[in-house]
């Protein structure tokens, strides 16, 4: 199994908010949510889509873990919802301790070692 990584990022460095939803990442005083909304076009939204769903399971911080849960956990309509919702999850995390997305498993520990 080969490990993917999938990160938007503007030129300057900012990864975070990206999606805008009102609960998205906005500490430190960052209110620019919502950068990458209506950016991109067909072709990327399909390159996207086929990343996901290639996927064999997903490995999250407990941060984008939890947002993406609350948002993608309830979606099967969609193409990646899908994907994700039928996929094992990971979640390198120290404080998650009742996983609410299913078939969420919680990495302890040494993450390098339990990825590998």
């Amino acid at each position: 199994m080969k490990l993917t990584t999938m990160t938007q990022v503007t030129i300057d460095g900012v990864m975070q908010g990206n999606g805008g939803a009102s609960d998205e990442d906005r500490r430190n005083g960052f209110e620019r949510g919502g950068w990458a909304r209506g950016k991109g076009d067909d072709e990327t939204r399909t390159f996207i889509t086929q990343t996901y769903q290639r996927a064999d399971a997903f490995l999250f911080g407990r941060r984008t873990y939890e947002l993406f849960a609350g948002s993608w956990g309830s979606m099967r309509a969609h193409p990646i919802g899908v994907a994700l919702n039928e996929a094992p999850k990971y979640v390198a995390s120290t404080t998650l301790t009742a996983p609410r997305w299913e078939d969420t498993t919680v990495l302890r520990g040494d993450l390098a070692a339990a990825i590998s």
